[in-house]
């Protein structure tokens, strides 16, 4: 049996993994489906409506992945209890993916109702199945948080339009609250996460390997969209641009705080609330890296074509994403931010404005400078003042 400090285990289970299972990696093969639905439902509604209906669908796909994630970090993946919860959250994101293009629309029934099913279901199997009292007591917590989000994602689908964007709304911001105030449940209390243990290898390749998925779409959906035209010298010049911007922001990543991660939660008096800045920084970085793909499919498209807003805020906005994902990272694994990232986000603010009368291909050239200026920087600061991971003293508001 475990105890409150030590990390749960299913009942005959080994230690927590210090590895993702292979069914997990199974699992992300699925997301990459997942980012490229969203990824065409984004070229196809690319106006302020589609940016925030994207955001909210991206939101609850990566909420079943990010409590997935945790919840194999918490128990051993290689049981067949966990693999058994693992592949049916699998089939229920699959079939969430294939509905992404209509989710909104005729395919809404299937989005949200397989989004409650699966929350629910799995949570309520942990209840069951799920180790000792300690760990049965935080899957009922989250349990009872998956509850009162079920209501506005089943209200959703029995709502039209915008009403029903609205109520899938409160139900994300639901979903990410409970999660950010640790799931505090009446009669129960808080759940109690941040102060545990985590296994910080199995987590941080999680991470990794997400990131690298969203970098695998960006170049995948780069090439098909190439293909059809063969090497025409401006849909060249594009596509070596999008790769140029993929490599950068692979580099500003993983260079040095993304391989540090590990070092930080590990030294960490409080390793699971680093593991949750983590999580939230690797969101924003693949969103980040996702809209950085549309804005890639566009000037494949149309190297030379018009510069309107929607492409602009694409092109640019997919690598301020990721900066501000970023500079959460460095928080995470330094405690502090490097200097290069808001100077390129306040670059990339200034450039809004003047850069309609660009094509779209000149202004990624403009956007990769930016990101090459960052990526130059981070080497020249490492190699002057080598930094060893040192993560935030604790939780905040934790006495």
């Amino acid at each position: 049996m475990t105890t409150r400090g030590e990390a749960a285990e299913l009942p005959g289970s080994r230690k927590p993994p210090q590895r993702a299972g292979f069914v997990e990696l199974l699992f992300d093969v699925v997301l990459v489906f997942a980012l490229t639905r969203l990824s065409d439902r984004l070229v196809e509604h690319l106006n302020w409506h589609g940016f925030y209906s994207a955001m909210v669908l991206t939101l609850a796909i990566w909420w079943l992945w990010y409590r997935m994630a945790w919840t194999a970090n918490r128990y051993d993946p290689t049981r067949p209890m966990i693999q058994v919860m693992v592949i049916v959250t699998m089939l229920g994101a699959l079939l969430m993916a294939a509905s992404l293009p209509a989710a909104l629309e005729a395919h809404a029934a299937v989005f949200a109702g397989v989004y409650v099913a699966v929350q629910v279901l799995r949570h309520l199997w942990l209840v069951l199945f799920g180790g000792d009292g300690y760990a049965r007591g935080v899957s009922i917590r989250i349990l009872f948080w998956a509850c009162v989000s079920a209501v506005p994602w089943i209200a959703g689908i029995f709502a039209a339009g915008d009403l029903r964007l609205a109520c899938w709304t409160v139900a994300v911001l639901v979903d990410y609250a409970a999660g950010l105030l640790d799931f505090p449940t009446p009669w129960l209390g808080r759940a109690g996460l941040r102060g545990q243990p985590i296994a910080e290898g199995h987590l941080t390749e999680r991470y990794r390997q997400v990131l690298i998925i969203a970098f695998g779409e960006t170049i995948l959906t780069s090439g098909i969209q190439i293909s059809p035209y063969g090497f025409q010298r401006e849909r060249t010049s594009a596509l070596l641009v999008a790769f140029v911007i993929t490599v950068l922001l692979w580099q500003i990543y993983y260079y040095r705080a993304g391989e540090l991660l590990p070092a930080a939660i590990a030294s960490s008096r409080a390793p699971a609330y680093v593991g949750e800045v983590a999580s939230y920084a690797h969101l924003l970085m693949v969103i980040g890296v996702a809209v950085s793909a549309v804005g890639d499919r566009l000037i494949i498209m149309e190297p030379f074509g018009a510069t309107t807003t929607a492409r602009i805020t694409v092109i640019l906005g997919g690598p301020a994403l990721f900066l501000v994902g970023r500079g959460m990272l460095d928080y995470a694994s330094f405690s502090r931010v490097s200097w290069s990232r808001p100077i390129a986000l306040v670059l990339l603010a200034i450039m809004v404005p003047a850069v309609h009368v660009l094509p779209p291909l000149v202004v990624a050239l403009a956007a990769a400078l930016v990101l090459a200026g960052v990526a130059t920087s981070n080497v020249i600061t490492w190699r002057l003042s080598p930094r060893e991971a040192a993560p935030p003293p604790d939780v905040p508001g934790r006495g």
